[in-house]
């Protein structure tokens, strides 16, 4: 066997595979001695076939089968030996002519090359990196909302502004028939609230759906109908008072303190706030490295050029999906996918320059911690070592896990790198300055 590279461009090559009857003639030829033993063909006894019937009737097929494994083959091992970083699979070229009757055999495949070019993680332009501050406005507001959920329902006889009501909203015609409890602070549309305020159990007042409810979430719940339903609805909807209660804010004391953190954890209001902000502030941690992570990916994607083989990679499109692809349609599919591709190159090279790498042993680790995260959430603040070893085990086990895990990992370590060695710029903001700034 002769493998040949014709190198056509930076990005493109063809690869030529001359397979010769030595290369393929003795294992076809066991082949056939094994189905001979076993072939039943009326006529002749089990193991007595002879030969040439059973050269006439499986050897193509064997032939076939074996050349193309050895293309597969020694074509995988060429690539792997040569080093070269391909990109999608080596593509088949059309042969009109070919011949499986001839004993020696020519193949050419097309090859898409990566292309060589240079990240630098010092970024010319500073990238923000937001630090999102719990400001006192926002705590204040956090330890209220601990007051009144804590606290204590007084049973009224006609609602104020802040009271909350419990009872049906309806609509026969949407299908609506939700029984709630409607927090009056939480209303929006001055109208409503009007109508609302002053009402008696029994009463029943006829409200509109649009701006209805502060945030949109709280209208889907309220009516008892999806979210995508209660997006932009439009409709007047009847709301039957059953029970109106006053919620009495608990009092600041190291009961309702040792109810929250743990006995003796927190002793004062100053160290309520204090803890409520760091808590706050670590939450707010995640959005932002996940903002900055995105910011460092764009700059990537749009500061470090190079040429991609894209007529290649169209064709192996078309070629390579599970539906048969027009032109037009793999050139949409290639123009969708190219952004990644670019970032995969661009990460790639990073992760190889920088030798990140992820060990077995800080893979359990990471997802130890992410199992401890999660059973905290249930109420499970300290687990044994052994119940988290366990889990552990068996989430490792799971292949689409171990993917997931990884790229988590991979992120994080990539996000370190950035904030060691880009160039940021650090902006303190409030969360809601940072929801304006990022999201408009």
């Amino acid at each position: 066997m002769n493998i040949t590279k014709e190198q056509i461009d930076d990005l493109n090559a063809v690869v030529k595979v001359a397979i010769t009857k030595d290369d393929y003639q003795e294992k076809v030829d066991s082949i056939l001695k094994d189905y001979r033993k076993q072939a039943n063909i009326p006529g002749f006894r089990k193991g007595q076939v002879p030969i040439g019937l059973i050269k006439k009737q499986y050897g193509k097929a064997v032939l076939v089968d074996e050349v193309n494994k050895l293309l597969q083959d020694n074509l995988n091992k060429y690539l792997t030996e040569e080093k070269l970083d391909v990109l999608g699979n080596p593509l088949p070229k059309q042969q009109d002519n070919f011949d499986w009757d001839t004993e020696e055999f020519d193949f050419e495949f097309e090859l898409g090359l990566a292309p060589n070019f240079e990240v630098s993680l010092k970024t010319k332009k500073p990238i923000t990196h937001y630090k999102i501050v719990a400001d006192k406005k926002m705590v204040d507001e956090q330890v209220d909302r601990i007051l009144k959920q804590y606290g204590k329902l007084v049973q009224k006889t006609e609602a104020g502004k802040t009271d909350e009501l419990t009872g049906t909203f309806k609509n026969e015609a949407e299908g609506i028939d939700n029984k709630t409890t409607l927090e009056l602070d939480k209303v929006a549309a001055k109208k409503a609230l009007t109508s609302l305020t002053g009402t008696k159990v029994g009463d029943t007042v006829t409200l509109n759906t649009k701006g209805l409810l502060k945030e949109d979430y709280l209208l889907s719940s309220a009516l008892g109908i999806d979210a995508e339903k209660a997006k932009d609805l439009k409709i007047e909807v009847t709301f039957t008072v059953e029970e109106i209660n006053e919620r009495e804010p608990a009092e600041l004391n190291q009961e309702l303190f040792d109810k929250l953190f743990g006995p003796d954890t927190v002793k004062t209001e100053k160290e309520l706030k204090e803890r409520i902000k760091a808590d706050s502030e670590k939450q707010f941690e995640q959005q932002s490295e996940q903002k900055l992570l995105n910011d460092v990916t764009e700059y990537f994607i749009e500061n470090t050029k190079f040429e991609l083989p894209s007529e290649f990679l169209t064709r192996w499109i078309q070629m390579t999906g599970e539906e048969p692809l027009t032109p037009e349609q793999a050139t949409a599919e290639y123009e969708k996918s190219e952004k990644g591709l670019r970032y995969q190159l661009i990460e790639g090279k990073i992760i190889k320059e920088n030798d990140i790498q992820i060990q077995f042993d800080e893979l359990k680790e990471f997802a130890k911690g992410f199992i401890k995260s999660q059973m905290a959430q249930f109420g499970q603040l300290d687990p044994a070592e052994e119940e988290l070893d366990n889990i552990a085990a068996r989430v490792l086990g799971n292949q689409d896990e171990v993917k997931r895990l990884s790229e988590q990992l991979m992120s994080q370590k990539l996000l370190q790198l950035y904030k060691e060695k880009a160039n940021l710029k650090i902006k303190e903001v409030t969360y809601d300055n940072f929801v304006k700034e990022v999201y408009g």
